[in-house]
């Protein structure tokens, strides 16, 4: 409960950041998790779009503050080498 106007606005603008916060998180992951559907299903050309849109969407969070800007890379490296084993899996 808090003691003070301030405190009150500040509890305010804390629930509205956490769930705008939330919201980027769970985009974040649900584009992740289109690419790597993608990657095991997908043809040559919409692999390589939810590859595009899934690192843009990991940057964007990274630069948001809602990833680490290493948690990102760690991310973005993970995915190209999804897009590698496909891209392989795809010529043989």
């Amino acid at each position: 409960m808090p003691h003070s106007k301030s405190a009150e606005k500040r509890e305010r603008q804390n629930e509205r950041r956490r769930l705008r916060n939330k919201a980027r998180y769970s985009a974040t992951k649900t584009q992740i998790k289109k690419f790597l559907s993608a990657a095991e299903t997908g043809s040559g050309e919409q692999v390589q779009k939810e590859y595009r849109l899934a690192v843009s969407a990991v940057d964007k969070a990274a630069k948001a503050g809602i990833f680490h800007k290493n948690r990102a890379g760690h991310m973005k490296s993970g995915l190209a080498a999804s897009l590698k084993k496909s891209a392989s899996s795809e010529k043989e």
